[in-house]
């Protein structure tokens, strides 16, 4: 799900925790979030309380005696802490602070966890390996901006969490989806088409129900699209998606050819010099190899940015290919290449539909919601035209998946899909907007005749009888709707949703099966 720019105003702050809450309620709605570990909660109570005594955390780590190993080795690493005479945990948060500390205990403790429910498709210490190097180039990277912040190196852990609560729900499906994505970037796309939210949404709900701190969760919420963060968050964020980028660099030995191009971004974005990129580049694996041997973590060394700079030198002056050759052979790659690109525009054509579309439904998915709702607001404004919008779910669906099962749920989803596909016009865009709810466009269509389809799909819905295994299930719908028309204030499609989502809110709240209606001549700019 993709957020709309955050306006500095207290109506748009209200809108952000609004779209938050809405996050957390469509997550949990398809996801049971794990709770904490036990020992990650005790810690979280010995510092929580203003009162408690600086002697509470140590306590609590004391307890654990291989969780005290740990904490000693990485406090004398020379990542924290470069003189090595830390002998005790008490010690250790008097020299690195009790919120360091905190957060490496937590960082080993969540790690741990988490790896001792490993499922058979999703690689598990590949994943650990890259966060923990994200957490070490967030680390690096932060001190390199002289950005004081002591809870980088575990948001940087965190930083993809989603992307195991995800796996363990979804599983071979989910853990296919991540083989078949090339980036970060991708692999949030490919989850925001086929559930309607992704891992960076799921990672902040989780951190969020397990009440770690707002610097923690928001950042990691917003770390795909740093530039949208409210900005007491933005730079961490911003810090926490370079250290993704890192992070991968790290794991790539096609490094020399790529990371010229992310010093550039991060001499651009940070006003870092060369050698300031440079010796992050380097550092960000040689730190990380260091610390991934205190999270016992199965790994590959890898191989510093110099050292990879050096062993390319050596083979280009060992290959020295002569210009003859070289002609010859980017010939060979560009005929290659058409014939790649020619199959590429048949295939491209032929999946841009199913990119739109939902799997279950066969309507069109939230992206494509959002972005012609965007050109259908547009057009109503330039051509001084009506345009409506409706909002719909099915009262109590959740008790029918539970009583029926979700192959039943995914058969009455469809049979809705059939019906409202088959009561609307060409030109009127249906869309499965997430989980039992709908969204329909009505281009040039007022409040009255809105109201009245509206009305006769409540009714039509209402008549649908489902057949699964012998039993007959009716469901019904409560809508919300809205019109924007050519008398209305210019509004934005957020505010559109908004007023929609509170009609359907209203239908809810006055006993369900019902269509109401707000008129947003009368909400207020």
């Amino acid at each position: 799900m993709s957020y709309s720019e955050r306006h500095k105003t207290g109506d748009n702050a209200m809108h952000t925790t609004f779209q938050h809450k809405n996050i957390i309620t469509m997550i949990e709605k398809n996801l049971k979030l794990p709770s904490p570990p036990a020992i990650a909660v005790h810690i979280l109570n010995a510092v929580r309380k203003d009162e408690a005594p600086l002697t509470a955390l140590g306590d609590v780590i004391a307890k654990d005696p291989a969780l005290t190993a740990k904490m000693l080795k990485i406090a004398n690493s020379g990542m924290f802490y470069s003189q090595g005479n830390i002998s005790n945990i008490q010690r250790a948060m008097v020299v690195l602070g009790t919120d360091m500390i905190k957060n490496i205990a937590l960082s080993f403790v969540i790690s741990s966890d988490y790896r001792s429910n490993e499922n058979s498709g999703f690689n598990m210490d590949r994943f650990w390996q890259k966060s923990v190097t994200t957490a070490v180039s967030a680390e690096l990277l932060s001190r390199e901006l002289n950005q004081q912040n002591n809870n980088i190196f575990v948001t940087g852990l965190l930083k993809d969490i989603g992307i195991l609560v995800i796996s363990q729900a979804k599983g071979d499906m989910y853990n296919n989806l991540i083989n078949e994505s090339d980036d970060n970037d991708s692999l949030i796309e490919a989850e925001n088409n086929l559930y309607g939210f992704n891992h960076s949404q799921v990672g902040y709900a989780l951190l969020n129900h397990w009440n770690l701190a707002d610097d923690i969760c928001e950042p990691i919420l917003y770390h795909p699209c740093p530039d949208r963060a409210p900005d007491d968050h933005q730079q961490t964020a911003k810090i926490l998606y370079f250290a993704g980028q890192l992070a991968s660099l790290c794991r790539d030995y096609g490094a020399v050819t790529t990371a010229p191009i992310l010093q550039g971004l991060l001499g651009k974005h940070f006003g870092l010099t060369e050698q300031q990129t440079y010796r992050l580049l380097d550092e960000a694996a040689t730190k990380s190899n260091e610390i991934i041997k205190f999270f016992e973590i199965k790994s590959d060394e890898m191989v510093p940015y110099s050292v990879l700079l050096q062993q390319a030198n050596a083979e280009l002056t060992r290959i020295n290919l002569s210009k003859e050759q070289m002609v010859l052979e980017l010939n060979v790659a560009r005929v290659k290449a058409e014939r790649i690109s020619c199959r590429l525009k048949e295939s491209n054509a032929r999946l841009r539909e199913l990119v739109y579309r939902d799997g279950i439904t066969g309507l069109y998915n939230h992206r494509y919601f959002h972005q012609t709702l965007d050109k259908e607001l547009s057009r109503s404004k330039r051509y001084h035209s009506s345009l409506s919008l409706i909002l719909f779910d099915l009262d109590h669906f959740k008790k029918i998946n539970d009583r029926y099962g979700h192959p039943a749920g995914d058969v009455i989803l469809m049979n809705i899909a059939k019906a409202v596909s088959s009561a609307v016009r060409p030109c009127d865009i249906v869309a499965r907007y997430g989980g039992d709810e709908f969204a329909i466009i009505l281009p040039e269509t007022g409040v009255e005749g809105a109201r009245v389809f509206a009305s006769r799909l409540r009714r039509c819905i209402e008549g649908i009888a489902t057949n699964h295994q012998d039993q007959i299930i009716y469901v019904t719908m409560s809508a919300g709707l809205t019109t924007t028309t050519p008398e209305t204030r210019e509004v934005t499609k957020d505010e559109l949703i908004l007023a929609t989502d509170q009609a359907l809110m209203l239908s809810k709240s006055s006993g369900r099966n019902q269509v109401s209606s707000l008129d947003m001549r009368h909400i207020e700019s």
